[in-house]
Protein backbone atom coordinates (compact mmCIF):
# COMPACT_ATOMS: atom_id res chain seq x y z
CA UNK A 1 0.00 0.00 0.00
CA UNK A 2 1.37 3.92 -0.42
CA UNK A 3 1.96 6.05 1.93
CA UNK A 4 -0.30 8.84 0.60
CA UNK A 5 -3.57 6.36 1.83
CA UNK A 6 -5.04 7.56 5.42
CA UNK A 7 -4.46 6.52 8.44
CA UNK A 8 -8.30 5.26 8.80
CA UNK A 9 -8.30 3.85 5.31
CA UNK A 10 -5.17 1.18 6.82
CA UNK A 11 -7.39 0.90 9.24
CA UNK A 12 -10.19 -0.18 7.24
CA UNK A 13 -8.22 -2.60 5.14
CA UNK A 14 -6.59 -4.20 8.35
CA UNK A 15 -10.41 -4.70 9.62
CA UNK A 16 -11.22 -6.40 6.16
CA UNK A 17 -8.03 -9.06 6.60
CA UNK A 18 -5.07 -7.33 4.81
CA UNK A 19 -2.60 -7.75 7.43
CA UNK A 20 0.16 -6.11 5.73
CA UNK A 21 -2.02 -2.84 5.93
CA UNK A 22 -1.34 -2.58 10.17
CA UNK A 23 2.53 -2.35 9.18
CA UNK A 24 2.03 1.36 8.23
CA UNK A 25 0.31 1.69 11.48
CA UNK A 26 2.82 0.79 13.12
CA UNK A 27 5.73 2.70 11.29
CA UNK A 28 2.90 5.98 12.29
CA UNK A 29 2.74 5.28 15.98
CA UNK A 30 5.52 2.79 16.76
CA UNK A 31 7.80 6.19 17.69
CA UNK A 32 5.34 8.26 19.10
CA UNK A 33 3.94 5.48 21.66
CA UNK A 34 7.20 4.93 22.74
CA UNK A 35 7.96 8.09 23.81
CA UNK A 36 4.77 8.42 25.23
CA UNK A 37 5.59 5.14 27.17
CA UNK A 38 9.23 6.19 27.97
CA UNK A 39 8.16 9.68 29.86
CA UNK A 40 5.95 7.57 31.20
CA UNK A 41 7.14 4.83 32.83
CA UNK A 42 10.73 6.54 32.86
CA UNK A 43 12.43 3.37 31.55
CA UNK A 44 13.82 3.00 28.17
CA UNK A 45 13.58 -1.07 28.20
CA UNK A 46 9.86 -1.41 29.84
CA UNK A 47 8.90 1.26 27.33
CA UNK A 48 10.26 -0.47 24.41
CA UNK A 49 8.41 -3.52 25.13
CA UNK A 50 5.31 -1.84 25.98
CA UNK A 51 5.01 0.01 22.52
CA UNK A 52 4.87 -3.26 20.89
CA UNK A 53 2.42 -4.90 23.23
CA UNK A 54 0.20 -1.54 22.68
CA UNK A 55 0.84 -2.66 19.43
CA UNK A 56 -0.14 -5.49 19.68
CA UNK A 57 -3.41 -5.27 21.76
CA UNK A 58 -4.48 -2.23 19.32
CA UNK A 59 -3.87 -4.83 16.02
CA UNK A 60 -5.81 -7.39 18.28
CA UNK A 61 -8.68 -5.02 19.02
CA UNK A 62 -8.83 -3.11 15.75
CA UNK A 63 -12.21 -4.62 15.02
CA UNK A 64 -14.12 -2.63 18.05
CA UNK A 65 -12.33 0.45 16.83
CA UNK A 66 -14.92 3.19 15.32
CA UNK A 67 -14.21 6.22 13.84
CA UNK A 68 -16.27 7.92 16.20
CA UNK A 69 -12.78 9.39 17.89
CA UNK A 70 -9.32 10.09 16.05
CA UNK A 71 -7.46 6.46 16.03
CA UNK A 72 -4.27 8.23 17.62
CA UNK A 73 -6.62 9.07 20.47
CA UNK A 74 -8.16 5.33 20.80
CA UNK A 75 -4.30 3.91 20.33
CA UNK A 76 -3.35 6.48 23.40
CA UNK A 77 -6.20 5.55 25.13
CA UNK A 78 -4.54 1.76 25.19
CA UNK A 79 -0.97 3.02 25.52
CA UNK A 80 -2.62 5.17 29.13
CA UNK A 81 -4.15 2.04 30.12
CA UNK A 82 -1.50 -0.32 29.57
CA UNK A 83 1.18 2.01 31.63
CA UNK A 84 -0.61 2.93 34.65
CA UNK A 85 -1.74 -0.79 34.84
CA UNK A 86 2.56 -1.21 34.71
CA UNK A 87 2.92 1.43 36.89
CA UNK A 88 0.71 0.00 39.33
CA UNK A 89 1.91 -3.11 39.20
CA UNK A 90 5.69 -1.48 39.95
CA UNK A 91 4.09 -0.19 43.00
CA UNK A 92 2.77 -3.45 44.06
CA UNK A 93 6.50 -5.29 43.75
CA UNK A 94 7.70 -1.81 45.31
CA UNK A 95 5.80 -2.14 48.50
CA UNK A 96 6.24 -6.23 48.25
CA UNK A 97 10.18 -5.79 48.47
CA UNK A 98 10.12 -2.48 51.22
CA UNK A 99 7.69 -5.38 53.22
CA UNK A 100 10.55 -8.31 52.80
CA UNK A 101 12.89 -5.68 53.47
CA UNK A 102 15.10 -7.00 50.36
CA UNK A 103 18.16 -3.72 50.31
CA UNK A 104 17.59 -1.96 46.91
CA UNK A 105 20.47 -2.82 43.74
CA UNK A 106 22.78 0.37 43.89
CA UNK A 107 21.79 2.64 40.87
CA UNK A 108 23.15 1.75 38.06
CA UNK A 109 24.32 3.95 34.59
CA UNK A 110 20.99 3.44 33.04
CA UNK A 111 18.71 4.39 35.63
CA UNK A 112 21.74 7.93 35.97
CA UNK A 113 20.93 8.34 32.83
CA UNK A 114 16.95 8.58 32.61
CA UNK A 115 17.23 10.62 35.99
CA UNK A 116 19.37 12.95 34.35
CA UNK A 117 17.07 13.43 31.18
CA UNK A 118 14.59 16.22 32.47
CA UNK A 119 16.15 19.25 34.70
CA UNK A 120 15.93 18.35 38.29
CA UNK A 121 13.56 20.49 39.47
CA UNK A 122 11.26 19.06 37.16
CA UNK A 123 12.11 15.78 37.21
CA UNK A 124 11.45 15.94 41.22
CA UNK A 125 8.33 17.32 40.50
CA UNK A 126 7.00 15.00 37.60
CA UNK A 127 7.63 12.21 40.12
CA UNK A 128 5.69 13.11 42.97
CA UNK A 129 2.61 13.57 40.63
CA UNK A 130 0.08 10.56 40.83
CA UNK A 131 0.58 8.50 37.42
CA UNK A 132 -2.73 9.71 36.14
CA UNK A 133 -1.73 13.03 36.34
CA UNK A 134 1.83 12.86 35.06
CA UNK A 135 0.21 11.24 31.55
CA UNK A 136 -1.94 14.48 31.44
CA UNK A 137 0.76 16.30 31.59
CA UNK A 138 3.20 14.14 29.24
CA UNK A 139 -0.07 13.93 26.68
CA UNK A 140 -0.36 17.91 26.42
CA UNK A 141 3.27 18.63 27.27
CA UNK A 142 5.49 16.57 25.29
CA UNK A 143 3.46 15.05 23.30
CA UNK A 144 1.20 18.56 21.97
CA UNK A 145 -2.14 17.12 21.82
CA UNK A 146 -5.05 18.80 21.91
CA UNK A 147 -7.74 19.24 24.75
CA UNK A 148 -9.92 17.63 22.55
CA UNK A 149 -7.54 14.72 21.99
CA UNK A 150 -6.60 14.32 25.18
CA UNK A 151 -10.61 14.50 26.36
CA UNK A 152 -11.27 11.77 23.71
CA UNK A 153 -8.56 9.67 25.49
CA UNK A 154 -9.71 10.72 29.20
CA UNK A 155 -13.31 10.09 28.23
CA UNK A 156 -13.46 13.93 30.08
CA UNK A 157 -14.79 16.80 28.05
CA UNK A 158 -12.01 19.53 26.71
CA UNK A 159 -12.75 21.75 29.68
CA UNK A 160 -12.06 19.68 32.26
CA UNK A 161 -8.86 18.53 30.90
CA UNK A 162 -8.01 22.26 30.15
CA UNK A 163 -8.97 23.38 34.07
CA UNK A 164 -7.24 19.68 35.44
CA UNK A 165 -3.90 20.90 33.17
CA UNK A 166 -3.83 24.16 34.44
CA UNK A 167 -4.00 23.24 37.88
CA UNK A 168 -1.46 20.42 37.89
CA UNK A 169 0.86 23.27 35.82
CA UNK A 170 0.68 25.31 39.10
CA UNK A 171 1.18 22.45 41.20
CA UNK A 172 4.23 21.52 39.55
CA UNK A 173 5.48 25.29 39.42
CA UNK A 174 4.89 25.03 43.74
CA UNK A 175 7.08 22.04 43.74
CA UNK A 176 9.40 22.91 41.80
CA UNK A 177 10.17 26.38 43.49
CA UNK A 178 9.86 24.15 46.84
CA UNK A 179 12.60 21.58 45.53
CA UNK A 180 14.92 24.93 44.40
CA UNK A 181 14.56 26.74 47.89
CA UNK A 182 15.50 23.35 49.65
CA UNK A 183 18.65 22.77 47.53
CA UNK A 184 19.49 26.13 47.80
CA UNK A 185 19.11 25.93 51.73
CA UNK A 186 21.19 22.84 51.62
CA UNK A 187 24.20 23.71 49.41
CA UNK A 188 23.92 27.06 51.80
CA UNK A 189 24.42 24.26 54.49
CA UNK A 190 27.30 22.40 53.24
CA UNK A 191 28.94 25.41 52.38
CA UNK A 192 28.87 26.47 55.85
CA UNK A 193 29.58 23.11 57.02
CA UNK A 194 32.70 23.26 55.26
CA UNK A 195 33.92 26.42 56.25
CA UNK A 196 33.56 25.47 60.25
Amino acid sequence: MTTNISIEEHIVAVQLGEVEAYRFIVESFQRPIYVYCYRLLRNAEEAEDAAQEILIKAYTSIQHYKARVSFSAWLYRIAHNYCLNLLKRRQRLVRLQWFLRKEDAAEGPERHLEMTAFSPPLDQALTSLAPDERSLLILHVFDELTYVEIGEIKGKSPDAIKKKIGRLKQKVRKRMAKWEEEEMWTDHNQMIDTQI
